[in-house]
């Protein structure tokens, strides 16, 4: 199974592809999709589109998650992460794929085992998780730690149903 992670961001939206086969994963690839289009929001909105389009296509997921948006104190600026998160839902589904969910708690206690960990401890815990992964930002490591909550969670999933 091939899982694409995705953590919104209307600047920096970053990715991360893993393959799961069993209990074991193998990092594929990540990255970071950068929006450009100066301070028009529609173009921003539109290049991210279109570089998550790519991704989908060159990497061919079968499973897609996304880590679920919190509410902070600037209205605007979490108003700006929904529209760059309403991209990042939209374009699996073109694609006919569901996508999971994942509060940032769940995902930091399924891959660092505390719901409270830092960017350091996350980047450190997908690089013992995905040996020889060479990180190419924060935004890419915290996709590739969606990808691997999705991967756990989904196995659960699996032994639930097969119990």
């Amino acid at each position: 199974m091939r899982v694409l992670g995705i953590d919104p961001g209307l600047r920096h939206l970053g990715w991360g592809v893993i393959d799961v086969e069993g209990s074991r994963l193998r990092h594929v690839a990540n990255g970071t999709c950068d929006s450009d289009g100066g301070d028009e929001l529609a173009m921003r909105l539109l290049s991210l589109h279109r570089q998550l389009t790519d991704v989908f296509r060159q990497y061919a997921p079968e499973q897609a998650a996304i880590e679920q948006t919190f509410v902070n104190k600037d209205a605007v600026g979490t108003l700006k992460l929904g529209q760059a998160r309403g991209v990042a839902l939209l374009v699996p589904a073109q694609f006919g794929i569901s996508v999971g969910e994942y509060a940032p708690n769940q995902v930091k206690k399924t891959v660092v085992g505390v719901g409270h960990a830092d960017k350091k401890q996350i980047q450190h815990m997908v690089k013992m998780q995905l040996p020889g992964v060479v990180l190419t930002g924060p935004d890419a490591a915290d996709a590739l730690a969606i990808a691997i909550c999705h991967a756990h969670q989904s196995g659960m999933q699996r032994m639930r149903v097969r119990a």
